[in-house]
């Protein structure tokens, strides 16, 4: 892995900061569950490594974490505990690194082991692509009835310039003389990896929470709100889930299997 860099002046490309907490509802301590033999987080560094960023950083609000990280090889630094969100918690490092505005940053969350790394890559080149988004996402087709409906599934309607319009937790959008035939794209998913210019990443921790964010509780939200550009995309496959649960981390157990054919 690259190190740090030594001064902010980095070179064209994009770095991956990877938020990882101790506390955890469901599953307590999970960036460090064992994955056969070494902690989930370890396999999450794995993907990013493989993603060709220029740097690797995990923030974490938890000093045994950040010991873990710096033992399997990561640079790791130490956030503030206070934080309400994951983004909270990037915008942390990149003000204590000294990251120029320009530079581009992709947030991939702590229990995502099996995420796809072309996807890092894929939603970085979108902020390279569209120069005036300030951030950028992914999103992928839904032809379920019930995922359209379920308030879990973010659903987000585009513009023909691939910008985000809005994102929401209800059906969007409402089909008023009835839906497509079943088999057919009811909706986009959005999908919760994002890339972000660091600059945008300062005003937007400095912004109080937008009405809409409040409502919905979706951050993204907030720079709309904020009249900033999201890029979105079709993502290029559909990454396998995260960890969330007991069950969850079972799964991505018997997918990391070594010893499976």
């Amino acid at each position: 892995m690259s190190p740090l860099p030594a001064s902010p002046n980095l070179a064209p490309g994009f770095c991956v900061i990877i938020p990882a907490r101790m506390s955890s509802t469901r599953l307590p301590g999970k960036p460090l569950a064992d994955i056969h033999g070494r902690p989930m987080l370890a396999w999450v560094h794995d993907c990013a490594a493989l993603s060709g960023a220029e740097f690797i950083v995990i923030a974490t609000d938890d000093a045994k974490i950040q010991q873990v990280a710096k033992d399997f090889g990561a640079q790791a630094l130490l956030t503030s505990p206070a934080h309400q969100s994951g983004t909270d918690r990037l915008a942390e490092v990149i003000i204590e690194l000294e990251l120029p505005d320009h530079q581009i940053v992709v947030n991939l969350q702590g229990d995502e082991p099996l995420m796809v790394p072309a996807l890092l890559q894929q939603v970085a080149q979108l902020l390279v692509d569209q120069p005036r988004a300030a951030l950028a996402t992914l999103m992928v087709p839904i032809v379920d009835a019930h995922e359209f409906n379920d308030p879990s599934a973010v659903k987000v309607v585009v513009n023909n310039q691939g910008q985000a319009l809005y994102f929401s937790r209800s059906p969007i959008p409402c089909y008023r003389d009835g839906s497509p035939a079943q088999g057919q794209v009811l909706g986009y998913r959005h999908l919760g990896l994002y890339a972000y210019r660091a600059g945008f990443l300062r005003r937007f921790v400095a912004t109080p929470m937008a009405e809409l964010e409040q409502a919905e509780k979706l951050e993204q939200l907030r720079a709309l709100a904020m009249g900033e550009s999201i890029a979105i995309a079709k993502a290029q496959c559909i990454p396998p889930i995260g960890v969330d649960t007991p069950s969850d981390l079972a799964r991505v157990r018997a997918a990391l299997d070594p010893h499976k054919a």
